[in-house]
């Protein structure tokens, strides 16, 4: 029998002679009462006092598993400050893998607007093309061609750096945007359908015309993978949508057909 246990019978027996020496008076009762409450609460404080003795082995253990404990979290530590190192330098290495890819002097920018070149404007369609057959996702290429006013005659187009600055500031930081060398704009909407794209020429529009005026914009809009899967084929649709649009004489954006 446990001594919390022999603690609590003889409490209990104590009181039960605590009681009946109070009903009959006597006295010897009592005093028999209070030496078992005295020895109950002796063997209460000697069990809780009382712890039971650890097993050497059992001890060795746990200060074996803290110790493993320990060095898996210096691992841990090592390898996480090896991948900010790591992704510092590729940071500093490679920060554009598309400049990497057309190799030191090629022309990355169009002088005139800021926007990035025709050149860099195909590598980087062919990145988002690879990355969204991987991942499933659309990206939408449009192709831009402003004149100032209202076209009565022949086009008068649009400075350049006018269209570049309403193109900059509508479009997402994940999104492309190029000069092309026939003086067109490019724009690569990455995770875009054929109307997130036309809803992002229609703003490139309403940009130009609160703030400069009115313009007349044409454009051309083909996605993958809704009208082609390659890169030449995108464009290709891209440029015979913004060909039609141009037959008109007011602002208008053709989407390609899916051939």
């Amino acid at each position: 029998m446990s001594t919390r246990l022999i603690a609590l019978v003889a409490g209990v027996v104590g009181a039960v002679l605590g009681v009946a020496a109070a009903v009959a008076d006597a006295p010897a009762l009592g005093l028999m009462a209070g030496l078992l409450a005295l020895s109950a609460g002796v063997l209460a404080a000697a069990g809780r006092q009382a712890a039971p003795p650890v097993h050497p082995e059992v001890e060795q253990a746990y200060h074996e598993a803290t110790a493993e404990l320990a060095n898996a979290r210096k691992v841990l530590d090592e390898q996480r400050s090896r991948i900010l190192e790591l992704e510092a330098s590729v940071g500093e290495s490679e920060a554009d893998p598309v400049a990497a890819v057309l190799g030191e002097g090629a022309v990355l920018t169009d002088p005139d607007t800021g926007l990035f070149s025709e050149s860099y404007f195909r590598v980087a369609l062919d990145a988002r093309i690879a990355s969204a057959r991987r991942h499933l996702r659309p990206v939408a290429v449009a192709f831009l061609d402003v004149a100032e006013g209202q076209v009565a005659g022949t086009a008068v187009a649009a400075p350049p750096e006018r269209v570049a600055e309403a193109v900059r500031t509508t479009v997402r930081d994940a999104d492309t945007a190029c000069r092309m060398a026939d003086g067109t704009f490019a724009i690569v909407l990455e995770d875009t359908p054929e109307n997130g794209a036309v809803w992002t020429v229609e703003r490139v529009r309403r940009n130009l015309v609160s703030h400069h005026g009115n313009h007349t914009l044409w454009a051309g809009v083909a996605c993958y993978p809704a009208h082609a899967f390659t890169t030449d084929e995108i464009v290709g649709q891209a440029r015979r949508a913004l060909d039609a649009a141009r037959e008109w004489r007011q602002d208008r954006i053709e989407v390609a057909i899916a051939d």
